[in-house]
Protein backbone atom coordinates (compact mmCIF):
# COMPACT_ATOMS: atom_id res chain seq x y z
CA UNK A 1 0.00 0.00 0.00
CA UNK A 2 1.62 3.39 -0.94
CA UNK A 3 0.38 6.21 0.68
CA UNK A 4 1.97 9.98 0.10
CA UNK A 5 2.47 12.50 3.35
CA UNK A 6 1.78 16.29 2.49
CA UNK A 7 4.54 17.74 4.63
CA UNK A 8 8.09 16.43 6.39
CA UNK A 9 7.13 18.63 9.83
CA UNK A 10 6.66 17.02 13.12
CA UNK A 11 3.07 15.68 12.24
CA UNK A 12 4.25 14.64 8.67
CA UNK A 13 6.95 12.74 9.90
CA UNK A 14 5.09 11.23 13.12
CA UNK A 15 2.07 10.02 10.76
CA UNK A 16 5.07 8.25 8.27
CA UNK A 17 6.29 6.56 11.50
CA UNK A 18 2.85 5.55 12.83
CA UNK A 19 2.24 4.44 9.60
CA UNK A 20 4.96 1.76 9.06
CA UNK A 21 5.34 0.80 12.75
CA UNK A 22 2.10 -0.14 12.89
CA UNK A 23 1.33 -1.74 8.76
CA UNK A 24 4.54 -3.67 7.57
CA UNK A 25 3.06 -3.49 4.43
CA UNK A 26 2.78 0.16 4.20
CA UNK A 27 5.00 2.53 1.89
CA UNK A 28 5.08 6.07 2.35
CA UNK A 29 6.51 9.19 0.34
CA UNK A 30 6.50 12.24 2.40
CA UNK A 31 6.22 14.77 0.21
CA UNK A 32 7.24 18.77 1.07
CA UNK A 33 6.84 21.92 -1.21
CA UNK A 34 10.55 23.09 0.40
CA UNK A 35 13.71 21.10 -0.30
CA UNK A 36 14.72 20.81 3.39
CA UNK A 37 12.47 18.63 5.77
CA UNK A 38 11.22 19.15 9.23
CA UNK A 39 8.99 21.82 8.96
CA UNK A 40 8.78 24.03 11.75
CA UNK A 41 11.42 22.36 13.45
CA UNK A 42 13.77 23.48 11.16
CA UNK A 43 12.37 27.16 10.59
CA UNK A 44 10.12 27.51 13.72
CA UNK A 45 12.67 26.67 16.63
CA UNK A 46 14.76 29.77 17.45
CA UNK A 47 18.18 29.35 16.73
CA UNK A 48 19.36 29.33 19.82
CA UNK A 49 17.15 26.91 21.28
CA UNK A 50 19.55 23.30 20.16
CA UNK A 51 18.07 20.97 22.41
CA UNK A 52 14.63 21.67 20.70
CA UNK A 53 16.34 21.29 17.17
CA UNK A 54 18.04 18.51 18.32
CA UNK A 55 14.96 17.11 17.77
CA UNK A 56 15.61 16.43 13.87
CA UNK A 57 17.64 13.71 14.69
CA UNK A 58 14.49 11.89 15.51
CA UNK A 59 12.72 12.86 12.42
CA UNK A 60 15.31 12.24 10.47
CA UNK A 61 15.49 8.50 11.88
CA UNK A 62 11.91 8.56 10.33
CA UNK A 63 12.84 9.93 6.59
CA UNK A 64 15.86 7.45 6.86
CA UNK A 65 13.27 4.06 7.22
CA UNK A 66 13.69 1.74 4.61
CA UNK A 67 10.03 2.18 3.67
CA UNK A 68 9.97 5.99 3.87
CA UNK A 69 11.02 8.14 0.85
CA UNK A 70 11.09 12.06 1.17
CA UNK A 71 10.97 13.85 -2.05
CA UNK A 72 11.00 17.75 -1.48
CA UNK A 73 10.18 20.60 -4.00
CA UNK A 74 6.75 19.02 -4.41
CA UNK A 75 4.44 21.77 -4.49
CA UNK A 76 0.26 20.43 -3.91
CA UNK A 77 -2.36 22.63 -4.94
CA UNK A 78 -2.25 25.85 -5.71
CA UNK A 79 -0.21 27.84 -8.62
CA UNK A 80 2.07 25.89 -10.43
CA UNK A 81 1.13 22.88 -7.78
CA UNK A 82 0.16 19.12 -8.08
CA UNK A 83 -3.71 19.48 -7.88
CA UNK A 84 -4.87 17.37 -5.04
CA UNK A 85 -7.42 15.14 -7.03
CA UNK A 86 -4.00 14.20 -9.50
CA UNK A 87 -2.07 13.55 -6.41
CA UNK A 88 -5.21 11.04 -5.44
CA UNK A 89 -4.76 9.28 -8.22
CA UNK A 90 -1.19 8.29 -7.66
CA UNK A 91 -1.31 6.96 -3.72
CA UNK A 92 -4.02 4.56 -2.28
CA UNK A 93 -4.21 7.22 0.67
CA UNK A 94 -2.87 10.84 1.25
CA UNK A 95 -2.60 12.36 4.39
CA UNK A 96 -2.41 16.06 4.58
CA UNK A 97 -0.01 17.50 7.34
CA UNK A 98 0.29 21.34 5.71
CA UNK A 99 0.14 22.48 9.39
CA UNK A 100 -1.15 26.54 10.09
CA UNK A 101 0.95 28.53 7.53
CA UNK A 102 -0.87 31.72 8.17
CA UNK A 103 -0.89 34.37 11.27
CA UNK A 104 -3.93 35.91 13.12
CA UNK A 105 -4.39 40.13 13.16
CA UNK A 106 -5.04 42.29 15.79
CA UNK A 107 -7.57 43.88 13.61
CA UNK A 108 -6.95 47.09 14.94
CA UNK A 109 -6.29 50.67 12.99
CA UNK A 110 -2.97 50.99 12.08
CA UNK A 111 -2.12 47.43 11.87
CA UNK A 112 -0.78 48.07 8.45
CA UNK A 113 1.82 50.37 8.82
CA UNK A 114 5.28 50.04 7.53
CA UNK A 115 7.05 48.49 10.66
CA UNK A 116 4.07 46.43 11.56
CA UNK A 117 4.91 42.20 11.33
CA UNK A 118 3.41 39.27 12.42
CA UNK A 119 6.41 37.49 14.30
CA UNK A 120 5.97 34.52 12.12
CA UNK A 121 7.28 36.94 9.19
CA UNK A 122 10.23 37.72 11.80
CA UNK A 123 10.69 34.25 12.97
CA UNK A 124 11.13 33.12 9.45
CA UNK A 125 13.75 35.65 8.68
CA UNK A 126 15.67 34.75 11.31
CA UNK A 127 15.77 31.35 10.29
CA UNK A 128 16.33 31.53 6.74
CA UNK A 129 13.07 29.83 5.47
CA UNK A 130 13.61 30.58 1.63
CA UNK A 131 10.17 32.54 1.64
CA UNK A 132 11.45 35.09 3.84
CA UNK A 133 12.62 38.83 2.53
CA UNK A 134 14.95 40.94 3.95
CA UNK A 135 12.36 43.20 4.62
CA UNK A 136 14.20 45.83 7.04
CA UNK A 137 12.81 44.88 10.18
CA UNK A 138 15.05 46.60 12.82
CA UNK A 139 15.93 49.55 10.19
CA UNK A 140 15.86 53.16 12.53
CA UNK A 141 13.94 51.05 15.16
CA UNK A 142 15.22 52.01 18.69
CA UNK A 143 12.41 50.40 20.63
CA UNK A 144 9.75 47.44 20.20
CA UNK A 145 6.88 46.18 21.55
CA UNK A 146 5.92 42.23 20.98
CA UNK A 147 2.06 41.45 21.07
CA UNK A 148 1.42 38.46 22.91
CA UNK A 149 2.43 36.30 25.69
CA UNK A 150 3.29 33.13 24.55
CA UNK A 151 6.55 30.84 23.48
CA UNK A 152 6.73 32.54 19.93
CA UNK A 153 6.71 36.14 21.41
CA UNK A 154 9.56 35.21 23.84
CA UNK A 155 11.40 33.89 21.33
CA UNK A 156 11.31 36.63 19.37
CA UNK A 157 11.67 39.17 22.43
CA UNK A 158 14.74 37.32 23.33
CA UNK A 159 16.55 37.42 20.16
CA UNK A 160 16.09 41.35 19.85
CA UNK A 161 18.09 41.58 22.78
CA UNK A 162 20.71 38.73 22.23
CA UNK A 163 23.83 40.02 21.04
CA UNK A 164 26.26 38.87 18.01
CA UNK A 165 28.46 36.85 20.44
CA UNK A 166 25.65 34.57 21.60
CA UNK A 167 23.82 33.79 18.32
CA UNK A 168 27.02 33.35 16.22
CA UNK A 169 27.29 29.48 17.29
CA UNK A 170 23.71 28.86 16.24
CA UNK A 171 22.89 28.24 12.44
CA UNK A 172 21.38 31.67 11.55
CA UNK A 173 21.78 32.72 8.50
CA UNK A 174 24.85 35.63 8.26
CA UNK A 175 22.28 38.03 6.91
CA UNK A 176 20.30 37.86 9.68
CA UNK A 177 23.06 37.64 11.98
CA UNK A 178 24.55 41.09 11.20
CA UNK A 179 21.81 43.34 11.41
CA UNK A 180 20.66 42.17 14.72
CA UNK A 181 24.36 42.44 15.80
CA UNK A 182 24.32 45.50 14.41
CA UNK A 183 20.65 46.23 15.94
CA UNK A 184 19.86 50.02 17.52
CA UNK A 185 16.95 47.95 19.62
CA UNK A 186 17.52 48.84 22.89
CA UNK A 187 14.22 48.27 24.97
CA UNK A 188 11.90 45.50 23.83
CA UNK A 189 7.95 45.19 25.55
CA UNK A 190 6.42 42.40 25.49
CA UNK A 191 3.08 42.53 26.15
CA UNK A 192 -0.22 40.16 26.98
CA UNK A 193 -4.09 41.95 27.45
CA UNK A 194 -4.78 39.38 30.34
CA UNK A 195 -2.45 38.42 33.46
CA UNK A 196 0.15 36.71 34.02
CA UNK A 197 -1.69 33.51 35.14
CA UNK A 198 -3.39 33.39 31.67
CA UNK A 199 0.06 33.99 29.93
CA UNK A 200 0.79 31.05 27.28
CA UNK A 201 4.81 30.85 27.83
CA UNK A 202 6.05 28.21 29.40
CA UNK A 203 7.95 28.58 32.70
CA UNK A 204 11.86 27.14 30.99
CA UNK A 205 10.96 30.11 28.33
CA UNK A 206 10.48 32.58 30.56
CA UNK A 207 13.15 32.24 32.70
CA UNK A 208 15.75 32.13 29.87
CA UNK A 209 14.68 35.96 29.42
CA UNK A 210 16.59 36.55 32.92
CA UNK A 211 19.42 34.69 31.91
CA UNK A 212 20.42 36.88 29.21
CA UNK A 213 24.10 39.16 29.65
CA UNK A 214 23.73 42.29 30.30
CA UNK A 215 20.03 42.52 29.74
CA UNK A 216 17.43 43.83 32.70
CA UNK A 217 14.16 42.46 32.84
CA UNK A 218 11.42 44.25 34.85
CA UNK A 219 7.82 44.15 35.78
CA UNK A 220 5.35 46.41 37.16
CA UNK A 221 4.42 44.81 40.75
CA UNK A 222 0.70 46.93 40.28
CA UNK A 223 -0.23 44.96 36.80
CA UNK A 224 0.61 41.81 38.21
CA UNK A 225 -1.16 42.31 41.48
CA UNK A 226 -4.68 42.70 38.96
CA UNK A 227 -4.50 39.08 38.53
CA UNK A 228 -6.69 37.35 41.35
CA UNK A 229 -4.03 34.82 41.46
CA UNK A 230 -1.16 36.92 42.33
CA UNK A 231 -1.38 36.93 46.07
CA UNK A 232 -1.60 33.13 46.43
CA UNK A 233 -0.63 31.56 43.50
CA UNK A 234 -1.10 27.85 44.94
CA UNK A 235 -4.20 27.06 43.76
CA UNK A 236 -2.88 27.33 39.86
CA UNK A 237 -2.22 24.56 37.69
CA UNK A 238 1.62 23.91 38.13
CA UNK A 239 2.73 25.28 34.61
CA UNK A 240 1.28 28.85 35.55
CA UNK A 241 2.05 28.72 39.16
CA UNK A 242 5.72 28.33 38.34
CA UNK A 243 5.22 31.48 35.91
CA UNK A 244 3.65 34.22 38.87
CA UNK A 245 6.52 32.90 40.88
CA UNK A 246 8.95 33.57 38.32
CA UNK A 247 7.51 37.44 37.83
CA UNK A 248 6.87 38.20 41.25
CA UNK A 249 10.86 37.38 41.83
CA UNK A 250 11.43 39.68 38.88
CA UNK A 251 9.15 42.23 40.03
CA UNK A 252 11.13 42.09 43.55
CA UNK A 253 14.23 43.00 41.97
CA UNK A 254 16.30 46.41 42.08
CA UNK A 255 17.67 48.19 39.06
CA UNK A 256 20.59 47.48 37.22
CA UNK A 257 22.34 49.01 35.05
CA UNK A 258 22.47 47.12 31.65
CA UNK A 259 22.25 48.13 28.00
CA UNK A 260 19.04 46.11 26.94
CA UNK A 261 16.05 46.10 29.26
CA UNK A 262 13.23 43.74 28.63
CA UNK A 263 9.50 45.14 29.78
CA UNK A 264 6.38 42.50 30.95
CA UNK A 265 3.12 44.05 30.63
CA UNK A 266 -0.04 42.52 31.65
CA UNK A 267 -4.04 43.72 31.33
CA UNK A 268 -3.15 45.91 28.31
CA UNK A 269 -5.11 45.80 25.40
CA UNK A 270 -4.15 47.29 21.66
CA UNK A 271 -6.42 49.43 20.27
CA UNK A 272 -4.11 51.10 17.41
CA UNK A 273 -0.53 51.57 16.19
CA UNK A 274 -0.01 55.40 15.61
CA UNK A 275 2.05 56.79 12.41
CA UNK A 276 5.11 58.87 12.74
CA UNK A 277 6.74 59.86 9.63
CA UNK A 278 4.73 57.57 7.55
CA UNK A 279 5.73 54.02 9.60
CA UNK A 280 4.80 53.11 13.27
CA UNK A 281 5.66 55.01 16.06
CA UNK A 282 3.63 53.80 19.04
CA UNK A 283 1.48 51.77 19.88
CA UNK A 284 -1.77 52.90 22.08
CA UNK A 285 -3.39 50.72 24.59
CA UNK A 286 -6.25 50.28 26.67
CA UNK A 287 -6.29 49.17 30.27
CA UNK A 288 -7.58 46.15 31.55
CA UNK A 289 -9.12 44.45 34.20
CA UNK A 290 -9.99 40.84 35.01
CA UNK A 291 -13.85 40.19 34.57
CA UNK A 292 -14.24 37.75 37.19
CA UNK A 293 -14.82 34.41 34.51
CA UNK A 294 -11.58 34.46 32.90
CA UNK A 295 -11.65 37.34 30.47
CA UNK A 296 -11.06 40.84 30.87
CA UNK A 297 -13.24 44.32 30.23
CA UNK A 298 -11.83 47.40 29.44
CA UNK A 299 -11.61 50.17 31.38
CA UNK A 300 -11.69 53.30 28.77
CA UNK A 301 -8.31 54.38 29.72
CA UNK A 302 -5.20 54.59 27.30
CA UNK A 303 -1.56 54.13 27.08
CA UNK A 304 0.44 55.23 24.10
CA UNK A 305 3.87 52.92 24.03
CA UNK A 306 6.73 53.96 22.04
CA UNK A 307 7.84 51.74 19.07
CA UNK A 308 9.44 52.05 15.65
CA UNK A 309 9.05 47.87 15.50
CA UNK A 310 5.50 45.99 16.78
CA UNK A 311 5.61 42.33 16.22
CA UNK A 312 2.21 40.35 16.65
CA UNK A 313 2.14 37.40 18.37
CA UNK A 314 -1.56 36.39 18.78
CA UNK A 315 -1.76 32.82 17.21
CA UNK A 316 -1.18 30.49 14.02
CA UNK A 317 -4.07 29.85 11.62
CA UNK A 318 -4.48 27.36 9.07
CA UNK A 319 -4.84 27.99 5.42
CA UNK A 320 -7.11 26.71 2.94
CA UNK A 321 -5.50 24.43 0.35
CA UNK A 322 -7.29 24.16 -3.20
CA UNK A 323 -9.10 21.31 -3.75
CA UNK A 324 -9.45 20.42 -0.06
CA UNK A 325 -12.58 21.59 1.85
CA UNK A 326 -12.24 24.25 4.57
CA UNK A 327 -13.62 25.54 7.52
CA UNK A 328 -12.74 29.17 7.72
CA UNK A 329 -14.29 29.77 11.22
CA UNK A 330 -11.47 27.03 12.87
CA UNK A 331 -8.85 27.53 10.14
CA UNK A 332 -8.93 23.60 9.59
CA UNK A 333 -10.34 20.73 7.37
CA UNK A 334 -13.77 19.44 8.35
CA UNK A 335 -12.70 15.65 9.76
CA UNK A 336 -13.69 12.70 12.03
CA UNK A 337 -11.10 11.03 13.62
CA UNK A 338 -8.01 12.31 11.06
CA UNK A 339 -10.72 11.05 7.98
CA UNK A 340 -11.48 14.28 5.70
CA UNK A 341 -15.37 14.62 5.49
CA UNK A 342 -16.14 16.91 2.12
CA UNK A 343 -19.88 18.10 2.48
CA UNK A 344 -21.74 15.57 4.72
CA UNK A 345 -19.48 12.53 3.89
CA UNK A 346 -16.02 11.06 4.69
CA UNK A 347 -13.91 11.10 1.52
CA UNK A 348 -11.85 8.02 0.78
CA UNK A 349 -8.48 8.10 1.06
CA UNK A 350 -7.89 11.54 2.18
CA UNK A 351 -6.76 12.16 5.60
CA UNK A 352 -5.40 15.07 7.76
CA UNK A 353 -3.07 15.65 11.21
CA UNK A 354 -1.33 18.13 12.81
CA UNK A 355 -2.66 21.46 12.95
CA UNK A 356 -4.76 21.36 9.81
CA UNK A 357 -6.44 19.10 11.75
CA UNK A 358 -7.10 20.18 14.89
CA UNK A 359 -5.99 23.86 14.78
CA UNK A 360 -2.60 25.55 16.01
CA UNK A 361 -2.89 24.23 19.98
CA UNK A 362 -0.65 21.91 21.88
CA UNK A 363 3.39 21.87 21.73
CA UNK A 364 5.60 19.66 19.28
CA UNK A 365 5.19 16.25 21.11
CA UNK A 366 1.10 16.71 20.63
CA UNK A 367 1.14 15.66 17.58
CA UNK A 368 2.24 12.19 18.21
CA UNK A 369 -1.15 11.09 19.14
CA UNK A 370 -2.30 13.02 16.82
CA UNK A 371 -0.70 11.59 14.10
CA UNK A 372 -1.45 7.84 16.04
CA UNK A 373 -5.24 8.67 15.89
CA UNK A 374 -5.34 9.45 11.78
CA UNK A 375 -2.77 6.77 11.35
CA UNK A 376 -4.93 4.13 12.30
CA UNK A 377 -7.99 5.54 10.97
CA UNK A 378 -5.95 5.09 7.75
CA UNK A 379 -4.95 1.12 8.62
CA UNK A 380 -8.93 0.84 9.23
CA UNK A 381 -9.97 2.04 5.78
CA UNK A 382 -6.72 0.36 3.81
CA UNK A 383 -8.22 -2.72 3.08
CA UNK A 384 -11.09 -1.19 0.68
CA UNK A 385 -8.19 1.21 -0.23
CA UNK A 386 -5.30 -0.82 -1.39
CA UNK A 387 -7.95 -2.69 -3.82
CA UNK A 388 -7.43 0.71 -5.85
CA UNK A 389 -4.82 1.21 -8.82
CA UNK A 390 -1.83 3.18 -8.83
CA UNK A 391 1.77 3.47 -9.96
CA UNK A 392 3.97 1.82 -8.93
CA UNK A 393 6.21 4.60 -8.71
CA UNK A 394 4.69 7.89 -8.69
CA UNK A 395 7.54 9.94 -9.19
CA UNK A 396 7.55 9.22 -12.68
CA UNK A 397 4.31 11.14 -12.60
CA UNK A 398 5.20 14.17 -10.83
CA UNK A 399 7.96 14.53 -13.52
CA UNK A 400 5.73 14.36 -16.30
CA UNK A 401 3.83 17.38 -14.72
CA UNK A 402 7.09 19.11 -14.87
CA UNK A 403 7.89 18.50 -11.13
CA UNK A 404 11.17 17.60 -10.48
CA UNK A 405 11.49 15.81 -6.58
CA UNK A 406 14.35 16.82 -4.44
CA UNK A 407 15.51 13.08 -2.71
CA UNK A 408 17.01 12.62 0.21
CA UNK A 409 20.70 12.88 -1.29
CA UNK A 410 19.29 16.45 -2.36
CA UNK A 411 18.80 16.94 1.11
CA UNK A 412 21.99 16.00 2.45
CA UNK A 413 23.79 17.99 -0.14
CA UNK A 414 22.18 20.77 1.49
CA UNK A 415 22.98 19.87 4.88
CA UNK A 416 26.91 19.60 3.52
CA UNK A 417 26.82 22.84 1.85
CA UNK A 418 25.55 24.72 5.15
CA UNK A 419 28.30 23.07 6.35
CA UNK A 420 30.99 24.31 4.30
CA UNK A 421 29.37 27.98 4.68
CA UNK A 422 29.90 27.93 8.44
CA UNK A 423 33.09 26.93 8.24
CA UNK A 424 33.85 29.52 5.54
CA UNK A 425 32.59 32.14 7.69
CA UNK A 426 34.39 30.82 11.19
CA UNK A 427 30.71 29.79 12.51
CA UNK A 428 29.30 26.16 12.70
CA UNK A 429 26.47 25.11 9.86
CA UNK A 430 25.26 28.49 8.32
CA UNK A 431 21.27 28.42 6.92
CA UNK A 432 21.16 28.42 3.35
CA UNK A 433 18.78 31.48 3.24
CA UNK A 434 17.01 31.47 -0.20
CA UNK A 435 15.95 28.94 -2.87
CA UNK A 436 18.76 29.33 -5.42
CA UNK A 437 21.04 28.20 -3.12
CA UNK A 438 19.07 25.48 -1.68
CA UNK A 439 18.42 24.33 -5.18
CA UNK A 440 21.86 24.41 -6.31
CA UNK A 441 22.85 22.88 -3.61
CA UNK A 442 20.63 20.18 -4.09
CA UNK A 443 21.38 19.69 -7.46
CA UNK A 444 24.91 18.56 -6.72
CA UNK A 445 23.92 15.23 -6.12
CA UNK A 446 22.41 15.05 -9.67
CA UNK A 447 25.13 16.50 -11.55
CA UNK A 448 27.57 14.55 -9.67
Amino acid sequence: MRVAVVGSGPSGCYTAQSLVQLDSGVFVDVLDRLPCPYGLVRYGVAPDHEKIKSLQGSLRAVLEHERVRFLGGVRVGGPGGLPVERLRELYHAVVYCVGAASDRHLGVPGEDLPGSWSATEFVSWYSAHPDAVEAGFLAGARSAVVIGVGNVAVDVTRMLARGAAELSSTDMPQAALTTLAASGVREVRMVGRRGPSQARFTTKELRELGGLPDTEVTVDPDELALDPAYADPSGLPAPQRRNVEVLRDWAARPPVDASHRIRLHFYLRPVELLADGGRVGAVRFERTVPDGQGGVTGTGRFEDVEAQLVLRSVGYRGVPLEGLPFDAASGTVPNVEGRVVRGSAVSAGEYVAGWIKRGPTGVIGTNRPCAKQTAVSLLADAPALARGSVPDDPVAALRAAGIEPVPWAGWQAIERAEAELGASLGRSVVKLADWDALLAAARRTAAS
